[in-house]
């Protein structure tokens, strides 16, 4: 098709073939940690689904808030177990955080995955009280912004939305028409429209920032560049990232990718 190419991440990372591996890895070291010091729960349910489930990671202490990280894999790949060290940054920081798994295409449609992530997020919220942020790459990119949608969350939930911070984000869905993975996503025109969020004009007023790394496919700047000229919101170029190690500064404290999502309004 004639957009495989520009949405082919892998193709252009050297190495790439050995990050799935990496992250599970580095994952599964970062959930035993917790779980020794007792502040992993892990695979609680938000729905009947066998993968509406969520992990939560405790900071020592009260949370300060909450954050939800919503992974990504174009609505095809992976589950939650492979990002838990990501909410390392956070959790030293003094947040809780948890990251979601959700059905995936061709098994359900990406509208469908919308709806399992906003229940997700109202059961989570639940579970802690201050304020919520919300982040997510490529796929959970997308999936975080379309939770600004008008009615997608509760008005409890929306009232504690201190910002959103899509990495990388798919935030126009038109293009993935033209792509063979839509084989498997089974977008049609219509729910290409609705889903796409650089197209949502009636969505909550909750400070935004596109976040993108400086050598990722230039496709991938672009949608970054849509979302931000249709929300009117900021956007930061991560410099000398690509699409597979825009995410790594979620790990570190001091990061500038942490102190965005967590700073005060």
């Amino acid at each position: 098709m004639e957009l495989d190419d520009a949405y082919a991440n892998a193709a252009y990372i050297p190495g790439a073939e050995r990050f799935p591996g990496q992250w599970a890895e580095a994952a599964e070291m970062w959930r035993k940690q917790l779980a020794h010091d007792d502040r992993a729960r892990l695979d609680l349910g938000y729905g009947a689904r066998p993968r509406e489930r969520f992990d939560l990671f405790l900071p020592e202490g009260t949370p300060e808030g909450l954050m939800i990280f919503v992974h990504g894999g174009y609505w095809l790949k992976f589950d939650k177990s492979s990002w838990s060290h990501l909410a390392a940054g956070a959790v030293a920081r003094g947040w809780a955080v948890a990251l979601p798994s959700y059905d995936l295409c061709p098994q359900v449609r990406i509208s469908q995955i919308t709806r399992q992530i906003a229940r997700a997020v109202g059961v989570m919220a639940a579970m802690v009280e201050g304020p919520l942020v919300l982040t997510g790459h490529s796929a959970g990119g997308h999936l975080v912004a379309r939770m600004l949608a008008t009615g997608m969350l509760s008005s409890e939930v929306d009232a504690r939305l201190r910002r959103i911070v899509p990495i990388s984000p798919v935030a126009d869905l038109r293009p993935l028409l033209c792509t063979s993975m839509n084989a498997q996503l089974q977008l049609d025109a219509q729910e290409a429209i609705a889903e796409s969020p650089v197209l949502m004009a009636d969505r909550m007023d909750v400070p935004v920032t596109a976040w993108v790394g400086g050598d990722e496919r230039p496709v991938f700047l672009d949608q970054a560049r849509w979302l931000s000229q249709a929300w009117g919101c900021d956007m930061v170029v991560a410099e000398a990232r690509h699409h597979f190690d825009v995410i790594e500064p979620l790990e570190l404290v001091d990061s500038d990718l942490v102190e965005a999502l967590l700073r005060e309004r």
